[in-house]
């Protein structure tokens, strides 16, 4: 029982007590040591009260260097569990490292979020400015056909997109990528029929050889928008007729 009390309590609670115990055995032993020289020997008497005076001196002494020392620990220790602390609390303070893969996914999903924004900001001035009103145009007169407006991206390919959906209604299925390249190589095996239709734009003047070239490439390789003489490369190629609506008439190929 005397054990378990002792463990809960601090050390220096344990050193006042043991001390308490000490000088109890020092003064039994004391008494002891009275009772054993005569009252009537004065001599030794004497010598008693010395040797009594020295043990209590350097009782005396030993716990008050003990108690000094575990005074000082408990200071150390103490000084030690401060600084911990505060060591622990600059830790937790600290936010936490983001890994280089977590930066690039953090900025990836801020420039998806800006991008969405900036789409949503534009649908809103879109539904009172002359877009939004020339497609409610558009939408009444392909309603009178019993017909609608079907969405394609506007991302480069959309005239491509758009003939690729109607062909495959037509049980015609060409993908984009397939109508890229035929439009590019009968562009190419037909060069007098093209050519004097392309001009570069800073200069006015036809396309060279390489210019051209590079033109046919772009049709394969890029997301170059198609124009009037892809959409009537098509038509000739693939022995169609394309109808284009608009909100002031329509125009076909």
């Amino acid at each position: 029982m005397e054990a378990i009390l002792a463990e809960e309590l601090d050390e220096e609670e344990q050193l006042v007590r043991r001390h308490r115990k000490e000088k109890k055995e020092l003064q039994a032993k004391i008494q002891g040591m009275k009772n054993a020289v005569p009252k009537n020997d004065k001599k030794r008497r004497k010598q008693l009260t010395e040797d009594v005076a020295k043990l209590e001196a350097e009782m005396e002494q030993k716990h008050k260097e003990e108690l000094e020392q575990v005074k000082l620990n408990s200071k150390e220790s103490k000084i030690d569990s401060v600084a911990v602390n505060i060591s622990n609390l600059v830790l937790e303070n600290q936010p936490p490292r983001i890994s280089k893969a977590q930066k690039r996914r953090d900025k990836k999903a801020a420039l998806e979020k800006e991008r969405e924004e900036r789409i949503a900001e534009a649908e809103i001035e879109n539904l009172t400015g002359a877009r939004h009103l020339e497609s409610e145009k558009l939408a009444q007169i392909l309603a009178a056909r019993q017909l609608e407006i079907k969405q394609i991206p506007s991302d480069g390919h959309c005239m491509y997109r758009a003939i690729e959906d109607q062909l495959e209604e037509r049980k015609c299925p060409l993908t984009v990528a397939a109508l890229r390249s035929q439009t590019a190589e009968y562009i190419q095996g037909h060069v007098e029929d093209f050519l004097p239709f392309l001009t570069n734009p800073n200069t006015g003047d036809m396309y060279t050889p390489e210019e051209f070239r590079k033109y046919c490439d772009d049709i394969v390789n890029t997301a170059a928008w198609g124009g009037q003489l892809e959409i009537y490369e098509t038509c000739i190629r693939l022995r169609r007729t394309l109808q284009f609506c608009y909100p002031v008439g329509e125009h076909s190929y």
